[in-house]
């Protein structure tokens, strides 16, 4: 559908296909502020516009802000949950019931597909040869799992590709200090190893018991023979596996993978607790904080939580335990079956252990609900009513993606620009960009600040021509999304700039400018050629100085870290015999250039691709009068 004035809704209405898909309302400017699924498109999108239908007032609202809207056909009704899945996680429409938190969770990787396999820690699960273990709550006590099962069974810690690498460089310093076997070396078998990564993997599953026996005997045979630092190593090694196999409390019955779910709610907001149980074994909780209507019912919230968790989730057990039956259960059981590859099961325990689990996942929902309701009150102060409170006062309507731009350089010094993007309020850190100027030479602000928005905005719409040329309906791009307020850390003439260059573009976007007065403190914004005082005390005038402070930050650590990597470059490209290998390679060995110049001609003829003459020619230069 088009987005022209000309959408006629009830005409519009007539056209809608018996048939399953995804519908997108938008609003006058295009956002679109509700996606929904359903069997039927026709029967579904014109409840909305029924006036005799009792839609609730979150729904009233909604439609009165629909300026028109599109649909997307599917096979069936499966499809279209997977597809609105997607969509809502992609743009988050007002109106959607929305799940606030977005956590990816750790876990532990063996790399089976490998010859020499490691342990890892990863919060990603792919589809490739390697084992999965979690997903677990904390990233700390993954870390020292994965450390722990690194000691026990001197498992490799490098990254180095084995059998093609054997022998190529020394051992590191956990073969000497016994914490490897160096296959790398050649030191072990394949199949021994193999042995050692079997053991790891029986503790990863819950069986610490061979292990702690192992232990104490080896501990016991130390201390009679008087090896009592080894027995002390054996010693914390028991002490460490026994405080991990504390953590692992047996809760279950089976030893499947299971998520038990419970909610809490009120008129406005609602908490879903999950339980973890993994291989029969509770590793863990968490809470999930969710947007809710007054007229949602708890089985639509339960509902759209497990469809948008899920989504962004890549680990699905073979079991969900609900506090009640919700509506479209075999649809979402057999769009999780699909994703885990095995038939997942969706139930509600009615009595015994499982009925339990779900009642203190409930009570702990109900906890967090009123612990946090006033803790949840102020963090949508800073963020969402801040931003409200910015676009109130600049009088523009809709405000979600705020960008701002900044400038550093040293006496024009390899001059850098920064772009920091804030989104209901909160940084957006995976948007940043950084600009290493190619036009400006000098400390020239208004030129450089015109590259940089240049750039910006001409990659973005380049981008989105190549978009729609490939009839993609999402944005693809790192510059595609572009902002509802640019802010300007500068008043009149960065404003002046910044619409000169939207201008040219022919792109209509609102360009906010902060005021300073004599101490360089905001004391007003600079907005469609007028001052505008904000109170200094107020969230909005918070909000926009964490902006200012956060776009500064972000070019001058960019300014920095190029200004350092200049220095550096600069001094040892100046030594005869020392190319861009070499030179790589004495950074990798000291680490700086203080080390570099205290080294003797011995230790750099032990560095990589150094011979005689080029490590004679660093000394000389470090030590010439």
């Amino acid at each position: 559908m088009g987005t022209e004035k000309l959408f006629d809704i009830q005409e519009e209405l007539k056209k809608l296909p018996d048939h399953p898909g995804v519908y997108l309302m938008h609003d006058d400017r295009d956002a679109i502020i509700y996606i929904g699924k359903a069997i039927s498109l026709r029967n579904r999108v014109r409840q909305y516009f029924q006036t005799s239908r009792n839609k609730g007032p979150k729904i009233e609202k909604m439609v009165t802000h629909i300026d028109h809207f599109e649909y997307i056909l599917t096979d069936s009704e499966l499809e279209a949950l997977v597809l609105e899945c997607n969509l809502i996680k992609e743009h988050r429409p007002k109106y959607n019931t929305m799940l606030k938190d977005d956590k990816t969770y750790p876990y532990i990787k063996v790399t089976l597909g490998e010859t020499y396999p490691r342990v890892l820690f990863s919060r990603l699960m792919k589809k490739d040869k390697s084992k999965y273990y979690g997903p677990y709550t904390s990233a700390g006590a993954v870390k020292d799992t994965i450390e722990l099962v690194q000691k026990l069974f001197q498992i490799r810690t490098c990254n180095r590709t084995l059998p093609r690498d054997i022998g190529k460089e020394r051992p590191c310093l956990n073969y000497h200090i016994h914490q490897c076997q160096a296959p790398c070396q050649g030191y072990i078998s394949k199949e021994d190893y193999r042995l050692q990564i079997r053991g790891a993997m029986e503790l990863l599953n819950g069986n610490f018991a061979p292990v702690i026996k192992d232990l104490e005997e080896k501990m016991k045979a130390a201390s009679e023979a008087l090896e009592f630092e080894k027995a002390m190593e054996y010693r914390d090694l028991l002490t460490s596996v026994r405080q991990v196999a504390q953590k692992q409390k047996i809760t279950s019955f089976d030893g499947e993978d299971r998520d038990i779910l419970a909610l809490a709610m009120d008129d406005r907001d609602a908490v879903v607790q999950v339980f973890f149980v993994r291989e029969g074994k509770l590793i863990g909780r968490e809470h999930f904080h969710v947007t809710v209507g007054a007229e949602d019912t708890k089985k639509e919230v339960l509902s759209t939580f497990i469809s948008q968790y899920y989504a962004g989730t890549p680990f699905v057990p073979k079991e969900i335990m609900l506090p009640m039956e919700i509506d479209d259960a075999n649809v979402v059981a057999e769009w999780l079956s699909a994703k885990r590859g095995q038939k997942v099961y969706i139930r509600v325990p009615k009595k015994g252990q499982r009925e339990k689990l779900v009642e203190l996942a409930e009570q702990n929902a109900v906890m967090v609900l009123t612990q946090d309701k006033e803790k949840i009150r102020r963090e949508e102060g800073r963020t969402i009513g801040a931003v409200k409170e910015i676009a109130d006062l600049l009088d523009l309507g809709y405000v979600k993606r705020m960008e701002a731009y900044d400038i550093s350089n040293t006496n024009g010094f390899e001059s850098v620009g920064s772009m920091v993007v804030y989104e209901r309020g909160k940084p957006c850190r995976s948007d940043y960009r950084k600009f290493k100027l190619k036009t400006v030479t000098g400390p020239d602000d208004y030129a450089s600040m015109r590259e940089v928005l240049t750039r910006r905005f001409t990659h973005g719409m380049e981008e989105r021509a190549q978009n729609k040329e490939k009839n993609l309906a999402q944005e693809y791009g790192s510059f595609t999304k572009f902002p509802d307020l640019i802010l300007m850390d500068g008043g009149k003439g960065q404003v002046n700039i910044a619409l000169e260059v939207l201008d040219e573009l022919k792109l209509a976007i609102p360009v906010c400018g902060m005021v300073k007065d004599d101490h360089h403190r905001t004391r007003g914004l600079y907005f469609n050629n007028e001052e505008i005082p904000i109170d200094r005390h107020s969230e909005g005038f918070r909000l926009i100085t964490r902006i200012q402070d956060e776009a500064h930050r972000f070019a001058i650590e960019y300014h920095r870290s190029l200004r350092s990597k200049q220095q550096v470059r600069s001094i040892l490209d100046d030594i005869p015999n020392i190319g861009e290998t070499r030179r790589k390679a004495l950074m990798r060995q000291f680490q700086s250039l203080e080390k570099i110049r205290e080294a003797s001609v011995e230790q750099l003829r032990e560095v990589d691709g150094m011979n005689e003459k080029a490590a004679q020619s660093v000394y000389q230069f470090f030590h010439k009068e």
